[in-house]
């Protein structure tokens, strides 16, 4: 248990920010697998809407740094290639 101030604070702050990355990791995982479901079943244009949302969270939450942008590169090319 800290005893300084400013520490506690950090400690505080750590943990809602984890909760919140946490989320919306959470969040991206499931778009991620909703495409690789729909490609899996041969549902294209469905898994084209779906790739769609996918990409836009990728990309929203590499630019605030949740996600590297280099992991979200990648999530998305995997993507493309299975939809196409």
């Amino acid at each position: 248990m800290p005893n300084i101030k400013s520490q506690i604070k950090r400690d505080r702050t750590n943990k809602e920010a984890n909760a919140k990355n946490s989320a919306i990791k959470n969040e991206v995982r499931t778009a991620i697998k909703k495409v690789e479901a729909l490609a899996a079943e041969g549902k294209k244009d469905e898994a084209k809407v779906a790739l769609n949302h996918a990409v836009s969270l990728l990309d929203r939450y590499s630019q605030t740094g949740v996600i590297s942008v280099n992991s979200a590169n990648r999530k998305k090319a995997h993507l493309q290639k299975l939809v196409a």
